[in-house]
């Protein structure tokens, strides 16, 4: 590793003198790193003269395929030494409303028991923020990422799916596949797009948009579940938010079969070569605690 980090500090630098400089090591023991370097790969890697030194067309070659291995193995031994730091300092966290107060959050509270030092900060909110401008160690996305140069971590993925009260489908029978929501009262959400009157299932082995009407709107995640319960209409919407309204038997899901692809959920974070100990353990407990919950 030290011969290699020499070879690319000189290519890099494009003298000895200047890589020593960098490295802040002396002359002599560069020139001998490099000389061992050569010696046990068997060919010569840089062209010295007194001013300059060339990667010749093996060490151009060679500089290419252990470059970005050399970048790897060092992020990977201080991701290893970072692990071995006890987390401390303030963990800036960005999540979802509903999602960050039923998941996030119980995550956050059991990290801080388990590591006194950490403090946290937690913004809730159902816009994108800017993970890098407004300062934070990472933030929860429930979506697909466009391509970025931030970091990701997939956590998990939620199921979509429809639901209704047991009183509504005896009094109007349940949906045997999704062109049938045409003959039934769906609970319409509002949210800053617009209107949600299309709902995304797999039909055939392809996603497919159905359009649904019905007399109820409203842009309240907790209206549209209190509207389905008391038998105004069907819903659509996550999983998790409904779980315990279907253990108790107040809600039931239909149209199982036809689910779309489900959503992913990601941890986001700045473009920094390694995330500090304090953000990687918490995601990896996040992760832990949510492969657990039925999502």
């Amino acid at each position: 590793m030290e011969e290699i980090e020499v070879f690319l500090a000189v290519v890099e630098a494009g003298s000895q003198t200047a890589a020593a400089r960098r490295l802040g090591r002396s002359l002599q023991s560069v020139n001998r790193a490099l000389s061992a370097l050569e010696r046990s790969v068997g060919v010569e890697l840089v062209r010295r003269t007194t001013r300059q030194s060339v990667a010749t067309e093996a060490g151009l070659a060679f500089y290419r395929r252990v470059k970005p291995a050399f970048a790897e193995i060092s992020e990977a031994r201080l991701e290893a030494a970072n692990r071995r730091v006890e987390p401390s300092g303030l963990l800036r966290v960005a999540a979802p409303i509903l999602f960050g107060a039923t998941h996030v959050v119980p995550a956050i509270a059991e990290f801080m028991a388990r590591f006194p030092q950490i403090e946290a900060d937690v913004n809730m909110s159902d816009r994108p923020v800017d993970v890098v401008g407004d300062g934070f160690d990472l933030a929860v996305r429930i979506r697909e990422l466009p391509d970025s140069s931030l970091k990701t971590r997939r956590l998990g993925e939620l199921r979509t799916v429809v639901y209704g009260a047991p009183d509504y489908f005896k009094r109007h029978g349940r949906p045997r596949q999704p062109s049938d929501l045409a003959d039934h009262q769906c609970i319409l959400r509002r949210t800053a797009q617009g209107e949600a009157d299309a709902w995304r299932f797999r039909i055939d082995g392809r996603l497919t948009t159905v359009q649904v009407n019905g007399r109820f709107r409203t842009d309240s995640t907790t209206a549209a579940h209190a509207a389905a319960r008391h038998g105004i209409g069907v819903g659509y919407g996550p999983f998790w938010q409904i779980r315990d309204l279907v253990d108790q038997e107040a809600l039931e899901i239909v149209l199982e079969h036809f689910e779309a692809p489900r959503t992913p959920v990601r941890a986001v974070f700045p473009p920094s070569a390694i995330p500090p100990a304090k953000t990687h353990l918490f995601v990896d407990l996040l992760a832990e605690r949510l492969k657990l919950e039925r999502l």
